[in-house]
């Protein structure tokens, strides 16, 4: 409220209660009037309306007006002319300027007018007295003023029993409602306590409430005043609960400022005494205890100055200021953080490749990279960049593990970050201090849990990281993984370049292809295939159970797992590309067995394939499987899972219709437009293959790729789509024993896939006898472990001709024999042999689970 309005309320509560009195040595005159107001009651008359703002004038009260538009002092004016009272009409909207009758509520109060004074700002000020409540019938005219057409309303209802005791009780609440409300004068009560009609009492009690216009005006729309009186205890009632609420948070702040003030008053005592005594102020010691680690620092210039700057900031603060611990927990975070020169290495090959060795098996690549990272530090250690590997694999192949290793073998200390499920830029470079709770990135905090320069960083999951509208992260990596950059690493929260040169980054991810291409380009990514049976095997024997007895408190007992038990819970208890589960699984025997050591029961010493079940239950798993039977219009697919390889088995049925081809199965788009080419090439070459004859207007093609409700994606099922409609379309039966992948293009070429190691692996592990590949991916065979190529027979193709030389058989004959029927084009394909060429593998999409 501004000085202006408080005047002017301040003056309209003086005139109110000036003219209680006088209203109350009227009361004896009140009979009189009502018995007069009776027998006009229903008359007509016209009134000049005057629109109040903020204001309900009621009957038998006096109060203040004040008349500052045109329409409003005409009204005036005519009032005064004709001698005829005016009629105030509360207005709906107080942001209305030229209000009409709409504009305005149809009931109000007829006033005389008392006095007028003219203010300073050219407005009037009516004084005016409240006589009857009138319901306007009619209007007459709104220009240039209101006039009106209306009727007294008289109070009817007649004091009931129970009317004296809720009198009582509304005197009760609006003495509450004084004590709390300083705004509202003791006389108001008092000339309240002198009211003996309950409409009067609830009137003037009502004028005086800090309530909203439409309430005001609802009591006033209330004739019956036994009615108003009811009204009138409710709207005391709430708002004594607010001012109940409004005094009890006023004396809450009291009370916190008062503790703030005697808070201060004693810190400044306690700070006189230590001056006194010569100790000096905590907070001087603080500051100096931080400007005395500023100076000691090994921080860069840049960053010594911004401290420096921020303590200028702090000291010349007082000790209560908020700002201080804002400016102490960023310069905590500068003097926390690890700077100047990186920790030595251990330049020892023999050392690293034994600490390799020793924690895991195979991974070859990986191992050798980090021995030759080892040898050119030996030879340069200050020219060479710190590599930024990428390890990318299926789950459980030991990319984390690894990264512990490389820590250990190096001599330095290994952080790791889990960048899953991170969507928002400012986790990687931190939230400016504007913020309220602030912090660095990721990056930052986790250089200062290591402590050094140098560690090990291992970025977790990289492949798994979202955007959103609060930015994308893998951008603000982009940064973090550039060794052209990241010597000037910018965290929003720090304000200042810091060093990330020498740090060793290491990247893990499951799907490549869900890095960012900028992001994958800045990493050298080493793959981690998954293992064989034979490598799980002896990984879980050499690593694994040793290590599992050693945790479990069995290394006395002589628990014994032989290579066939191992490779039964392989094959149907786990069913994955790296070796996590098997851990699972292993642990698993291990707990039960510890159990009955500590029962006092004599273990199980060697676990065999028959007594397996008795620790794991049935058989989680169905091994991979070939066909039963050679069958037309089946062929086996090699397909690429997350969970490493599968055999995935093609089948196609002709049947009479109108020449559609259906396919099913969950085919992603790719798969269905390698549907499309194989059937193309088939129609486009019949005569080759002798169904020349056959009209494919008449009949449907089914294709359908078992286990519908996995999606299947990729054009590697190619030449599989190929062989198997073919087979349909000749007669001619599948050899079950073969299996094969490529894709198929509209000329029969077969190109090259990827994955080839995992579609390997599960044709070993499926018992496949034949593999065909494509002839361009015989580089990639140096990946595969000796024991699978010795197993296999691969085929190497490079037409869709030499496949069907090598899958197909005989046509069947009805009658049980076989006549021969050759196509008429005949490659011989390429047996695996000789060197493997050299050059990296085409990438090229696979089936997906």
């Amino acid at each position: 409220m501004s000085p202006r309005d408080f005047d002017r309320f301040a003056w309209h509560l003086s005139e109110e209660l000036s003219i209680l009195n006088a209203a109350m040595q009227s009361l004896a005159s009140s009979s009189s009037r009502a018995a007069a107001e009776d027998e006009d009651a229903g008359a007509l008359r016209e009134y000049p309306v005057l629109a109040a703002v903020d204001t309900v004038v009621f009957p038998r009260l006096a109060a203040p007006l004040f008349i500052g538009r045109e329409m409003s002092r005409r009204a005036l004016e005519v009032a005064q002319d004709e001698d005829i009272p005016l009629l105030v009409l509360a207005q709906r909207d107080a942001n209305t300027e030229n209000p009409g009758f709409k504009d305005l509520y149809s009931i109000g109060t007829e006033i005389t007018v008392g006095r007028v004074l003219r203010m300073p700002d050219g407005t009037q000020s009516l004084f005016c007295h409240g006589e009857h409540r009138v319901e306007v019938v009619e209007v007459i005219y709104e220009r240039p003023y209101l006039r009106v057409r209306g009727r007294r309303l008289v109070e009817a209802g007649e004091p009931q029993a129970d009317t004296p005791a809720m009198m009582r009780a509304a005197l009760a609440l609006y003495e509450k409602v004084i004590d709390l409300n300083q705004n509202i004068p003791e006389e108001a009560l008092v000339a309240a306590m002198n009211l003996e009609e309950p409409g009067w009492l609830s009137d003037l009690v009502v004028s005086t409430l800090g309530i909203s216009v439409a309430k005001r005006q609802s009591v006033l729309e209330i004739v019956d005043p036994i009615e108003r009186l009811r009204v009138l205890g409710i709207l005391l009632a709430e708002e004594l609960d607010v001012l109940e609420l409004e005094n009890q948070i006023h004396e809450q702040v009291q009370q916190q400022m008062d503790r703030s003030q005697r808070e201060y008053f004693l810190r400044e005592q306690i700070r006189a005494i230590q001056e006194e005594l010569g100790e000096g102020d905590e907070f001087d010691r603080d500051v100096s205890e931080l400007r005395e680690r500023v100076v000691n620092s090994a921080m860069s210039d840049e960053a010594k100055q911004k401290a420096e700057k921020e303590l200028g900031r702090m000291a010349a603060m007082p000790a209560m200021a908020p700002d201080i611990a804002i400016i102490r927990t960023y310069l905590e975070w500068l003097l926390d953080l690890p700077w100047g020169e990186p920790e030595p290495d251990t330049i020892d090959l023999k050392h690293t490749e034994a600490v390799l060795d020793a924690h895991h098996y195979g991974l070859e690549k990986a191992k050798e990279r980090i021995v030759e990272h080892v040898a050119v530090r030996k030879l340069a250690p200050v020219k060479m960049r710190t590599p930024i590997l990428c390890f990318v694999g299926p789950p459980g192949t030991g990319k984390t593990s690894l990264g512990k290793s490389i820590a250990e073998a190096l001599g330095r200390k290994f952080v790791r970050v889990s960048l899953g499920g991170v969507r928002d830029e400012a986790e990687i470079r931190g939230h400016r201090r504007t913020y309220i709770g602030a912090l660095p990135g990721r990056i930052i905090q986790t250089m200062r849990t290591a402590g050094v320069v140098n560690p090990v960083f291992m970025l977790d999951e990289v492949d798994k990281l979202g955007f959103d509208f609060r930015g994308d992260p893998s951008a603000a990596l982009l940064e973090v993984l550039d060794p052209e950059q990241n010597h000037a690493f910018s965290d929003h929260y720090l304000d200042v370049t810091y060093d990330l040169s020498h740090v060793f980054f290491i990247a893990t991810a499951n799907n490549p292809y869900a890095i960012p291409p900028a992001l994958l380009d800045r990493m050298e990514m080493i793959e981690f295939p998954g293992y064989s049976n034979i490598e799980k095997c002896l990984i879980a024997a050499k690593f694994i159970i040793p290590r599992l007895l050693t945790e479990h408190g069995l290394d006395n007992v002589g628990m014994q797992f032989g290579e066939s038990s191992i490779s039964h819970i392989i094959q149907n208890y786990t069913y994955e590309a790296g070796v996590r589960n098997l851990e699972r699984e292993l642990a698993n025997i291990c707990r039960k067995a510890a159990r009955r050591v500590a029962e006092g029961k004599k273990p199980r010493r060697r676990i065999t394939p028959a007594n397996v079940h008795l620790f794991l239950g049935p058989h989680r798993y169905l091994p991979t499987r070939i066909e039963d039977a050679d069958a037309v219009g089946v062929a086996t697919s090699l397909a690429w899972t997350e969970a490493g390889g599968d055999l995935m088995p093609v089948e196609v049925i002709i049947m009479p219709g109108k020449g559609s081809l259906m396919l099913t199965g969950q085919l992603g788009e790719v798969m269905q437009e390698s549907a499309q080419a194989a059937l193309s090439y088939a129609r486009a070459h019949a005569a080759d293959y002798g169904f020349a004859d056959f009209d494919f207007e008449k009949f449907d093609i089914h294709i359908h790729v078992p286990e519908g409700a996995i999606p299947k994606d990729g054009p590697s099922a190619g030449i599989t789509l190929a062989t198997a409609l073919i087979s349909a379309l000749t007669n001619r039966p599948v050899d079950r024993r073969v299996g094969m992948t490529g894709e198929i293009t509209l000329r029969g070429r077969v190109l090259p896939i990827g994955g080839l190691k995992e579609k390997l692996l599960t044709a070993h592990r499926g018992g496949l006898k034949l593999v065909i590949i494509p002839e361009r991916n015989e580089k990639d065979l140096v990946d595969i472990p000796r024991p699978v190529k010795r197993a296999l027979d691969i085929k190497l193709v490079s037409h869709i001709d030499e496949v069907l030389a090598l899958a197909l058989l005989e046509p069947v004959i009805p009658g049980g024999s076989e006549a021969p029927a050759k196509p008429r084009r005949s490659r011989k394909p390429k047996a695996n042999g000789g060197a493997p060429a050299a050059g990296a593998a085409e990438p090229a999409n696979v089936p997906a689970t």
